[in-house]
């Protein structure tokens, strides 16, 4: 099975798609690693989309039990259309900068406030990258369920009710009657 775990950036994707990776021995896939080039600081280059999307499609060849956090939005529907189901995370904006502004201090030290600004346009929109409108959008043109998860729940809440919510996927596949979508927009 193929989940995509996406939402705003500081939403928790990275934490909910290890945890659901490890639950079901699946592989994990953090989908920066193959949208930015290596560097170093981070995060200065992405990497071109035909290349993430190659990359991506390997990972699927090798790994059909494969979890991916982040965002594939615009990597072409090959990749896009290719998950079982997608579980979209939506957190408060306060939440989601304390998260990411705690996340940096730990990781480099600083937090870069160019970075933050950008984060906290999610809602209303940033001029480039992921916003809400965007992802509402995407998430309604793809094939595969979707299930939303809003609020600050803890890891083991979202890992429940994904765990629920998948198997009612695994039922629909399996052509069990009473099988339904959860969640979705």
């Amino acid at each position: 099975m193929r989940i995509h775990i996406t939402g705003a950036a500081g939403s928790g994707t990275s934490t909910l798609g290890k945890a659901l990776a490890a639950q079901l021995g699946a592989r994990f896939q953090e989908g920066d690693d193959l949208f930015w080039l290596p560097s170093d600081p981070p995060y200065q280059t992405t990497r071109p989309v035909e290349e993430r999307r190659t990359l991506l499609l390997a990972q699927f060849q090798r790994s059909p039990q494969l979890v991916v956090s982040g965002s594939v939005n615009a990597w072409g529907a090959e990749v896009e259309d290719a998950f079982d189901g997608i579980v979209f995370l939506y957190v408060d904006t306060a939440l989601r900068l304390a998260r990411l502004r705690e996340r940096e201090l730990r990781l480099y030290g600083k937090a870069d406030p160019e970075f933050l600004e950008w984060a906290a346009q999610y809602d209303a929109g940033p001029p480039e990258g992921r916003s809400l409108a965007r992802q509402r959008a995407w998430l309604a043109a793809r094939k595969c369920p979707v299930l939303c998860l809003e609020g600050d729940l803890s890891t083991q809440q979202r890992l429940e009710q994904v765990g629920r919510w998948m198997e009612g996927i695994v039922c629909r596949e399996n052509g069990h009657a009473g099988a339904t979508r959860a969640g979705g927009d």
